[in-house]
């Protein structure tokens, strides 16, 4: 077996074992945006703290400083998906990698532990609750400790999105192990969130590279929650039939009953979420990450640290509780820098339930303060006429000079219109009824409803009653939205989601500020089911299609593209790891645009690093060569020579 640090850790410079170590490894010939900075500036014992966008290559940034620095690298990252995920990946790349978690016998544990005290191990991953444990924190005294790595930072604050406390008592790396270089890589975390990694991880004198939050092939759609299955089906069956994605739902009964309704319409979907039995998640997650076109519908349980690359779409049927988990949500699609779709539908209902959430919780006033603001700040992003892309990267303090064209703003750009008397009967009515009530109940009186509720508490007598009857009910709830959205409303979340007034909203009932509101694009009957945006023409406007920017010029081609991941895929359950693990999407698709004619051209492919090659090179370099061979009509041309079983090479 070829162990990979054995040969870099004799190269010099540095930054030359660096670039070696990333191809003959892993299979690329340069870095990208600041791997290489990172890489040199943790190979020369400096602490790094890193931001870089999902998909941006940040487990290199660790993976190639612990072969080229003496020792073994330990890696903290807080779900056995990922430990298991990255191992395997490492093993087939001819890397000395290992992992302990609580799914081991003690017996596998022991081996692991085995293999660290004789320096038969490049990297190790590991939990950070077992960690910090003091047993582990003496064991790894006496090793030679090459770096720590510590993925998903974001989750050592109590101002994130995704706080786990064991992540608190990681401080004492710093402490136990000086001179031992330390990274905290990210890929969500707004300024406040930055601050706090640094502080309690005793990272006050690391270097800070920030790469940017751009995920600039995701395409992101938001659209008015009408019926949440119906526009989930448009969705899938237009853009992602037999494709891989996530659904996330607000709980676990909703999980239930989507992932059941999906399969009653013929999706290989499965639920998960934290109340099904540890076994049947687990075998859920797998056949996610080892099988093609699988749906996930899960709660936010699922996703952190999955490592899958050909996520084609995440869709929220439900509104997440702030931007940064949105952006980490879907992050989660796309890795591998193909087109992907971040589709979310919402309404005011998921706005109140949210927030009665916060307001339920056990967490102190300033961090509830702090959760409201963020949910407020959220809605923001769902109203806006803007550039969507904008203004999710405002949030996390980046600048986009020019609007993005991949987002359903740009592609279809908003009308806004003065909506400041509309704006005045809105709130008018909140006011004549008390502050008691929600949405649909408003609407109903301002177009006049005369139904058992509105005369039971005798609101058909106001002034405001029936004054709206120029909007439909839509456009109504499309202008509650946004006035909440914009501060003049809030959402009573203790009183069942009525709405109450602000102190922002005087200027707008005197008539002394004017409020331009959004006009929600026209959609024809068929298309409503999917929120789907409308040209002016009435054709539905374009997404970018995985498909269209990825199609063969043959079919010859596209045949061998699927003779290919089906080799990929017998490999991969022969080896029971996912098939992404074997080969990317875009190293097949770079074989058949370069049809490389021998192992030295094969060399060449991006993601084929030397072990690589060396494994699996002759299986697929045969089978690309018998694609050339002539076949009868109508046969398939791989199929021209019997088909042999080419696995048995491997």
């Amino acid at each position: 077996m070829l162990f990979v640090s054995h040969v870099t850790n004799q190269l010099h410079p540095a930054d030359s074992s660096a670039l070696t170590c990333l191809n003959t490894v892993f299979g690329y010939e340069a870095f990208r945006g600041d791997q290489q900075a990172v890489i040199d500036h943790l190979i020369g014992g400096g602490d790094a703290l890193v931001l870089m966008p999902t998909g941006g290559g940040k487990s290199l940034c660790y993976q190639i400083p612990a072969l080229v620095r003496p020792g073994i690298g330990v890696v903290v990252t807080p779900l056995i998906a990922l430990m298991r995920d990255q191992v395997n990946a490492l093993r087939l790349a001819g890397v000395r990698a290992a992992c302990i978690n609580a799914t081991q016998t003690s017996e596998e544990r022991w081996q692991v532990i085995q293999r660290a005290s004789q320096g038969d191990l490049d990297l190790l991953y590991v939990a950070p609750e077992r960690l910090t444990r003091e047993t582990s924190l003496d064991f790894l005294a006496g090793l030679d400790v090459a770096l720590f790595a510590i993925d998903e930072a974001h989750c050592v604050s109590q101002w994130g999105h995704d706080f786990r406390p064991d992540y608190m008592g990681l401080g004492v790396l710093g402490e136990r192990f000086p001179g031992v270089p330390r990274i905290a890589l990210t890929a969500t975390a707004d300024p406040r969130t930055r601050e706090e990694i640094v502080e309690r991880l005793g990272l006050g004198h690391a270097r800070v590279f920030l790469g940017g939050f751009d995920r600039p092939n995701i395409r992101y759609h938001v659209a008015p929650k009408d019926n949440a299955h119906k526009q989930l089906l448009a969705f899938l069956k237009g853009e992602h039939q037999g494709e891989s994605g996530i659904v996330y739902r607000i709980s676990r009964k909703k999980v239930e009953e989507t992932a059941r309704w999906l399969v009653d319409k013929g999706f290989n979907a499965f639920p998960y979420h934290a109340g099904l039995p540890g076994e049947e998640r687990q075998l859920h997650q797998d056949r996610f990450l080892k099988e093609e076109g699988v749906v996930m519908v899960a709660t936010i349980a699922f996703g952190l640290g999955i490592d899958k690359p050909d996520v084609r779409f995440v869709a929220h049927l439900d509104l997440p509780k702030s931007l940064e988990a949105y952006y980490q949500e879907t992050g989660r699609a796309g890795r591998d820098g193909e087109p992907a779709n971040a589709f979310m539908i919402y309404g005011m209902q998921d706005v109140a339930t949210l927030g009665f959430f916060i307001d339920q919780s056990v967490a102190g006033e300033e961090q509830k303060r702090l959760e409201r603001q963020k949910l407020s700040t959220f809605l923001g992003y769902c109203e806006t006429i803007r550039c969507r892309r904008q203004v999710l990267l405002e949030y996390f303090d980046e600048v986009l000079a020019e609007p993005c064209g991949n987002c359903d703003t740009c592609l279809e750009p908003v009308e806004g219109w003065d909506g400041t008397r509309e704006a005045q009967m809105a709130l008018s009515c909140v006011y004549r009824t008390d502050q008691r009530f929600g949405v649909n109940y408003l609407v109903d009186v301002l177009r006049g409803v005369e139904n058992d509720r509105v005369v039971s508490f005798r609101h058909h007598r106001l002034s405001t009653y029936g004054i709206g009857k120029h909007l439909g009910a839509k456009a109504w709830r499309s202008i509650f939205r946004q006035l909440v959205a914009a501060g003049f409303l809030r959402v009573d979340y203790e009183g069942h989601g009525g709405l109450k007034l602000e102190e922002s909203c005087r200027p707008v009932l005197k008539g002394e500020k004017q409020v331009r509101l959004r006009k929600d694009p026209v959609r024809t009957r068929k298309a409503r089911a999917s929120g789907a945006a409308f040209d002016s023409s009435g054709k539905p406007t374009a997404w970018k299609s995985r498909n269209s920017e990825t199609a063969f010029d043959s079919s010859e081609s596209a045949t061998l593209w699927e003779r290919l991941r089906e080799m990929r895929l017998r490999i991969a359950k022969e080896q029971e790891v996912p098939p992404y693990v074997i080969f990317h999407d875009a190293t097949l698709r770079e074989m058949i645009h370069h049809m490389p004619k021998s192992l030295d051209e094969m060399a060449g492919i991006p993601g084929i690093g030397a072990f690589k090659l060396k494994r699996y090179g002759e299986v697929f370099l045969k089978l690309l060569n018998l694609s050339e061979e002539r076949a009868p009509p109508g046969r398939d041309p791989v199929k021209a020579k019997g088909d042999p079983d080419l696995s048995s090479e491997f």
